[in-house]
Order: C-alpha cells, then structure tokens, then sequence
C-alpha cells in the first residue's frame, strides 16, 4: 500500500520482493497492526486499478461476460480505494495509537458494481511473557485467513490477481474464497520469540441487511448457522537470509445452504497445511510457497433439499508456487495447482463426470519498474506491476485435455492473461 509506504517513509521493497509477497519486515509490519509511522499523520488514503486483457484458447459461446465479446477482452479488471495504515491521528503510546486498519472497497470491472472487500480492524502491542517476547493482537474482519503474515494461505495467496472474463474451477473449499466478505469475525493473535505463532477466531456469517448495503448480494449464499471457529498455528525458523515457516489452518462452520433451513444443517471442517521458504540474494528474493486442505463436506441438509448426492463429501486442493525477483524488478513465477475430491452428480452438476477435478499450471512473469525507486517524482510511492500470465489446464472440472465428448475441452480454458497492478 502506498500509504504505508507514505506513513513510514519506506519504499515498497521494505514490505516486499514483489507485491503482495511480504518479507520479514513486512509480516512484522502487519503483526504490529500497520501503525509503524515516522512521518507525520496524514489520512492513510491509496488507491488501486488493474486495466486487463483476456483471451482464452477458445471463445465462450454468447460472450465471457454480460457486455463483452467471446474473446480478447479489454476491461478493468478491478478498481479500489484504501483507508490503510495507523486509524487515528495519535501521538505517544496510548491505546488510539496501536489502532490499525485496512479497509478496502473495490469496483468490478466486470460486474460493474462497487462492494466492500478486504477490511479488517487490529489492535496490536508488544511485550514479554514468561520471559518471551510477545507481539500480540486482537482483530476483527470479513475473511479469514487475511490476517495472516504468510502467503501461503488462502487470502493472499498466489495467483493474486486473475482474469473476471475466463472460466475457473468450480469446485474450491469453504475457507479459499468459500465466504470473503459475507462472514465477519473476531480473534486473536501471538508471536512469541519470532518463532511460534498462534491464531483463534470465530466466524459468523453477516446479516443480508448489511451485506446488501456493501454491495454484497446474500442470495444463494452458504449462512453459517453459528459461530465457526478459525485456528492458525506456526513455527518459524531463521536461517541467516532466510526464512522458514511452517504451520497448520482450518475453520469449521455449520452451515444452511442457500440460507435454506427447513432441512437442518450441513458440517464443512477445512483442514490445511503451508509451508514457506524465503532467501535473499543480493538484490534478489526467491520465495517458495506450499499449501495443502482438505475438506470433509456432511450434507444432513443439502442431501435431502437435492443439492448433494452423497450423505457426505471430500474435497482437497493443494498448490505448490515458486516465485523469483531478479533485481527487486523482474520476477517470474510458476504454480501447479490441484483440485479433486468424491465424485457428486448433483454437487458438481457443471461437471459431465460429476468430478471436480481441475489441475494444471500458472506461469507468470512480471516487470516492475518502480519498485526499487517508489515511482517517479511527480508521483512518489506509487508503484506498477505489469504481468503476463498463462494458465494451463490438464483437467477441468472433471474434464481432461484430451476430452472428446461434448462440451469443452479442459485445453480451451486455457488462458494468456495480460495485467497492469498500478497503485498510487
């Protein structure tokens, strides 16, 4: 966020290899609850656009979306504005003064509407505990797993930009994205000795009142139908210019599908795993990211209402991400992803093998040509990101490469993405 770059008069490359990946003074900037200041208060304004080009291996039939064509589609992508970074105008070590927000609101380019998107609010001090330094923290936001330091878990993770206009898998566990912005919740967190963390919170899905008032439509929505708890723990290790992480995540929520209560409720448990490995290089950053979840789906409800076939489900995706900075300007990135789980006829009705197996590989090579100088004169600590991504699909949505029946191709999915991140 440029604001922060402004409220700590630091470039971009402090916080990061290439944005959003954070380095260690970047986590250690989100634990302490963006309030790092050495510059004089000023409202924490940034803003963010991503102009775009689609084009997919092959056309979709009637148009990629409401408004554009079957391919090679121009759009914005997305547009938001940020209040991020300390809350109020606080001098000293009060209580106002350990106050942080990141609040984001956010245009779909494709939808064309406006809706809040990542907020969250922290509280975070430091301090000793049974003879261990602490940095603690109590938070309250819309999506879990945005709070986390690492980018190996769900909200922040790679790839952190993609086209609105091609198709995706459309299978995807409840904590990657399953709820964003229609839950709220509240926790708390501790680093102790910069090396063992702890996370727990609990979750609980947001009135349609309010959800309709920022821009977020609950029809159709999974309602959690009581407080879900959220757990987060991991082990750091540093070794020299290098840091090593790994740890464990997972929610588990009673859920109404669609809000429908007549038949009871359903049980999503989502257990993951990540692992993260950082060096630096000189001017250059390699970051290795690993996640694993698994799901374990129990349809008491969504079985009788005929939305599952099944009295009870699987469903796990894994990604495997390595990313490397040349100079703090030029990166490139390659994942291979994976989704597969039970098969489901009427849970994964898209599918022509009732499979929600997807997998393939994202490449994506980037340029970034501010990021060491926070950007030119007239417009200082903005910065650009300009990508070219290619995703491959071997299979998708239950459909091979080499498919033959009716319907597409998992190869036709396969997407060539060109994107310009410019915050400012």
């Amino acid at each position: 966020m440029p604001s922060f770059a402004r409220q700590t008069n630091l470039q971009c490359i402090a916080c990061h290899t290439e944005y959003p990946i954070l380095t260690e003074f970047g986590r250690q900037f989100k634990l302490t609850g963006y309030t790092l200041r050495t510059t004089p208060f000023e409202f924490p304004l940034a803003a963010m656009v991503q102009p775009s080009l689609t084009h997919t291996a092959a056309g979709q039939p009637g148009g990629a979306a409401s408004g554009f064509g079957e391919n090679n589609n121009w759009a914005l992508t997305q547009a938001s504005i940020f209040y991020a970074g300390q809350l109020l105008p606080m001098e000293g070590a009060g209580f106002a003064n350990k106050l942080g927000v990141f609040l984001q609101a956010t245009y779909d380019g494709v939808g064309k509407a406006w809706a809040w998107d990542n907020t969250e609010l922290r509280f975070a001090d430091t301090g000793t505990l049974a003879g261990h330094s602490t940095t603690y923290g109590f938070y309250a936001n819309n999506n879990p797993t945005m709070q986390d330091p690492w980018n190996s878990t769900p909200a922040w993770g790679f790839p952190f930009t993609g086209s609105g206009l091609a198709p995706g898998p459309a299978a995807a566990t409840f904590i990657d994205g399953g709820a964003a912005q229609q839950i709220g919740g509240a926790g708390a967190y501790a680093m102790f000795d910069n090396s063992l963390y702890f996370d727990v919170a609990g979750y609980h899905t947001l009135g349609t009142r309010f959800q309709k008032s920022v821009g977020v439509d609950p029809a159709g929505e999974t309602q959690v139908a009581r407080l879900a708890p959220y757990w987060r723990a991991a082990l750091v290790k540093a070794l020299g210019n290098s840091t090593w992480q790994v740890g464990t995540f997972g929610i588990a929520a009673d859920t109404y599908p669609g809000r429908d209560r007549s038949a009871g409720k359903d049980r999503i448990v989502d257990v993951g795993f990540d692992s993260q490995y950082q060096t630096a290089i000189g001017a250059n950053d390699f970051t290795v990211l690993l996640s694993w979840i698994h799901e374990h789906q129990t349809w008491t409800a969504s079985e009788p209402l005929g939305l599952a076939s099944n009295p009870s489900d699987t469903l796990w995706n894994a990604k495997a991400t390595a990313d490397y900075l040349y100079d703090k300007t030029y990166g490139f990135a390659v994942q291979y992803f994976a989704i597969d789980g039970s098969r489901d006829d009427l849970l994964y009705g898209d599918s022509l093998t009732g499979s929600p197996r997807s997998d393939g590989f994202v490449l994506q090579a980037n340029y970034l040509p501010f990021n060491k100088g926070g950007g030119p004169a007239f417009w200082p600590k903005s910065n650009v990101k300009f990508s070219l991504q290619y995703t491959a699909y071997r299979h998708f949505n239950g459909a091979a490469s080499d498919y033959d029946g009716s319907g597409r191709k998992a190869r036709d999915n396969n997407t060539l993405y060109l994107e310009a991140w410019i915050v400012f």
